[in-house]
């Protein structure tokens, strides 16, 4: 091959990657394909890869490579060990390669061992030994350690990817078998290296020692989001997730030594490691309840709690969205996969559910912060609500307690972000209703536990607020802005009185809080009189969409054909 031609490569590089020109690019794109046609593809690739000047030629190797290996009529075993050798021994001799380009060779091996996992040479799989040549990796430097580790990372992933162009049954096939045979090797091989970076000090100004430790981390997460069963569990579906952990890995559960290794990590590496620390915590909390007896769980769950205490009593890193989010994802976890009567038995119990409360309180406070994040802390404190009736356990549960004030933060901080919105001219969480109607959904199962104080707080504050709007509709008053603050806070209180009427259980409700209903329904009805005598200077958008919420809601409560028992409300309106 001429070096002619590796000038015509170079250039089709720059246009494939880097150019802007729209024409040039689509014709790069055509030489492409042809290059990878054509019968010296391997030869132009090797040319690219010792020879190329940039990490763009090297990037263009890898592609045509990744291409050639994934066809459907595969090539000859012999070539495809060839390559995968080739390719072990180029990132081997050359670690300080551009971190993108050492991906995408990666990627390749990792194709080459799925698609070739069940050929067999001479009585042994050809494809199989990559454990064997990742440890090689590990004896080297630390960049060898870290290409060592992407190597398994790559291919856990891509054993965990359904290609729909090949039959789903030979990919489950080699993913299960995978399974069985390498994958709880590549995990305790994992766990074995974070041990080893917490035996010694940490260096964490050293960009190679962070970058093996997210690495490492990174291929823990692969190991526990693995789709174990085949069930190709939709990713969105968060809330739902039960990590279906092979039995045999059951030891490796049931050491305290595991859990107590992932809290150590997220109390000692900076945010962007312990993030990730906590990403598999999330997943350790939700292993499947099947995996252990009933004293082994209670065990386990001792052990989650004893973390989320820690951490609690340590919240310097939850000042980071990151850590936030995660932390918040693993609390809700704990509730998926434990039930309430479970939790109150746990000796720290009272103390963490003291702690949760307080990080909940002071995280709806701050209602400008992470909305996506309060989700999770909603969803825990809805479902521990939730499983109250069923509670066949002694030891106090303590949701008498914290849920109202759970409640309360809510409400009152919505309210006081009001006049901050309206000041500061910032995004109204209001007009976000997608996001509000889901908080408000999660909020009226908990409202409804110690419903006299819910009750007697938002009376208080609608007579007020209601108070305080007529003097403002008086014509010798009417500053504008409090006004609009005033409806504001009008708007979420109408919200939050359809929420907790729509809170409303047939098999837990009272008289007495049917009349609680029938008093913050009165007030809703009276304000939109007071409205409607106001018009059109009373006209307000989001009072009215507010109201509309709240009549949907009183009419699926009392107003509805399907009503198990009269109420005195729904018979009084």
């Amino acid at each position: 091959v001429s070096l002619h031609s590796l000038a015509e490569l170079e250039v089709l590089c720059t246009h494939l990657y880097v150019g802007t020109d729209l024409t040039q690019r689509i014709e790069a794109e055509k030489a492409l394909l042809e290059l990878i046609d054509s019968p010296e593809c391997l030869s132009k690739c090797q040319l690219l890869l010792e020879r190329g000047t940039t990490s763009y030629a090297q990037l263009l190797a890898a592609t045509c490579l990744s291409k050639l290996v994934s066809r459907v009529s595969p090539l000859p075993v012999e070539q495809r060990m060839d390559i995968r050798n080739y390719i072990l021994n180029y990132v081997a001799s050359q670690p300080k390669l551009a971190p993108f380009v050492i991906q995408a060779l990666i990627q390749v091996i990792a194709k080459i061992t799925k698609l070739g996992w069940f050929e067999v040479q001479k009585e042994q799989f050809v494809f199989r030994e990559i454990i064997a040549d990742v440890k090689k990796f590990l004896q080297g430097t630390v960049e060898h350690c870290v290409i060592g580790v992407i190597i398994l990372s790559e291919l856990t992933q891509e054993m965990n990817l359904v290609d729909y162009s090949r039959p789903s049954a030979k990919h489950r096939k080699i993913a299960t078998s995978f399974r069985d045979t390498s994958l709880k090797d590549i995990l305790v091989l994992a766990c074995s290296l974070l041990k080893e970076v917490l035996a010694k000090p940490l260096n964490l100004q050293d960009q190679c020692q962070q970058n093996l430790v997210m690495q490492v981390l990174k291929l823990v997460l692969n190991c526990l989001n693995f789709d174990f069963i085949g069930s190709s569990a939709d990713e969105s579906a968060d809330d739902l997730c039960t990590v279906q952990i092979p039995t045999t890995w059951r030891t490796i559960f049931l050491e305290p030594e595991t859990l107590d290794l992932f809290f150590n990590l997220y109390h000692s590496l900076p945010p962007l490691l312990s993030q990730l620390a906590l990403s598999c915590l999330v997943q350790f909390a939700s292993t499947r309840r099947s995996l252990f007896n009933s004293p082994e769980r209670a065990k386990y769950l001792g052990n989650l709690i004893k973390g989320v205490k820690r951490i609690l009593e340590n919240p310097q890193g939850l000042s980071d969205p990151g850590n936030y989010h995660e932390f918040c994802r693993f609390l809700a976890r704990l509730k998926t996969n434990y039930q309430l009567g479970e939790l109150v038995m746990v000796k720290e119990y009272p103390e963490v559910i003291r702690l949760i409360a307080n990080f909940t309180i002071t995280s709806l406070q701050h209602w400008e912060f992470a909305p996506n994040s309060v989700h999770y802390l909603l969803t825990l404190w809805q479902r521990m609500v939730a499983s109250v009736p069923f509670v066949k356990s002694t030891e106090p549960h303590l949701l008498d307690t914290y849920a109202p004030e759970i409640t309360k933060a809510f409400i009152t901080s919505r309210l006081e972000s009001v006049a901050i919105v309206v000041r500061d001219h910032l995004d109204d969480p209001l007009d976000d209703t997608a996001t509000v109607f889901q908080q408000l959904e999660q909020l009226c199962t908990v409202s409804r536990c110690e419903y006299e104080k819910t009750c007697a707080l938002l009376v208080q504050l609608f007579d007020q607020n209601a108070q305080n709007y007529q003097k403002l509709l008086h014509p010798s008053s009417g500053v504008t802005v409090d006004i609009t603050i005033q409806e504001g806070r009008l708007a979420w209180l109408v919200y939050l009185v359809g929420t907790v009427v729509g809170g409303r259980l047939t098999y837990t409700s009272t008289d007495e809080h049917d009349a609680m209903d029938g008093e913050l329904s009165c007030r809703v009805f009276q304000l939109i009189s007071l409205m409607d005598t106001g018009l059109p200077r009373c006209s307000n958008e989001k009072i009215e969409l507010a109201i509309l919420w709240f009549l949907d809601q009183f009419r699926k409560t009392y107003v509805g054909d399907q009503l198990q028992r009269t109420s005195k409300v729904g018979f009084y309106y």
